[in-house]
């Protein structure tokens, strides 16, 4: 059975369920990011998914992707997935920008996560939302 990693719900917010993945968002509002995390038990690799959710993902990843890159008209997507800290798998989708505080470097590790406003994060959780829902 399905359980989200501790750590990834303490950081995250929840958007939507899609058909496998479930779609968060990071909390922390230098950068626009959303997470896919497959709702399917004891995965921590893109290989460890069957042929068909391997599929169904690449299509989620895709949506999300456009979806990000539609609302946030940023200069570069950031489509990752690491694993070192969370063994759970889970894949990045980070908008990224030339100004950003990070840019050109990776976002992991350069600097600390700012939180959300629980009031901007609702406006984006709901905005995503709206936007995703479209993928059914």
């Amino acid at each position: 059975m399905f359980k989200l990693d501790e750590r990834l719900d303490k950081d995250t917010f929840f958007i939507i369920d899609l058909p496998l993945c479930r779609v968060l968002l990071m909390n922390d509002n230098q950068f626009p990011w959303l997470i896919l995390v497959p709702r399917v038990a004891d995965v921590a690799e893109i290989i460890d998914l069957d042929e068909a959710q391997q599929q169904q993902f690449l299509k989620e990843s895709g949506f999300v992707s456009h979806v990000l890159k539609q609302k946030t008209q940023c200069d570069k997507l950031n489509v990752a997935a690491l694993g070192n800290m969370v063994k759970q798998l889970h894949i990045h989708h980070v908008a990224r920008f030339t100004h950003d505080v990070a840019w050109p470097k990776p976002v992991w590790g350069n600097q600390p996560a700012c939180p959300y406003h629980i009031e901007k994060a609702s406006v984006l959780i709901s905005t995503y939302r709206e936007s995703l829902a479209l993928f059914y």
